[in-house]
């Protein structure tokens, strides 16, 4: 069993910057791959970033040159930093950790909302 406990989300105004942290209950070097999904009302999950245990990263492209996540594997955290928000990356964020056959685990989820 994997804890997840995200923190950073909020409401931030068009433009602004929100850093999302995601803290493992075990050694992230254990885990496949981390990331982030979102979920905006009336839409579907999207997967909007991820990062391998080697460090390898993936995002969205709505999300690329303004989002960049990384991890910090003494702290066992994974970051979402998202600069230059707009009212469209409002959403629920999701954290998850693959670790492949031992299966996959979410966070609670926390709310960015973008808004003047």
């Amino acid at each position: 069993q994997v804890q997840l406990v995200e923190s950073g989300g909020g409401l931030v105004q068009p433009g602004g910057s929100l850093r999302l942290s995601c803290v493992a209950s075990i050694s992230i070097f254990r885990i496949w791959s981390m990331g982030w999904y979102r979920q905006a009302p009336g839409k579907q999950r999207e997967l909007v970033a991820r990062i391998t245990s080697g460090g390898s990263t993936d995002s969205v492209d709505s999300v690329k040159g303004r989002f960049t996540i990384s991890r910090d594997d003494a702290k066992n955290t994974v970051y979402l930093q998202m600069n230059s928000l707009k009212p469209e990356d409002t959403a629920v964020y999701s954290c998850y950790a693959n670790l492949l056959q031992s299966g996959t685990y979410w966070g609670q989820g926390t709310q960015v909302t973008v808004s003047p």
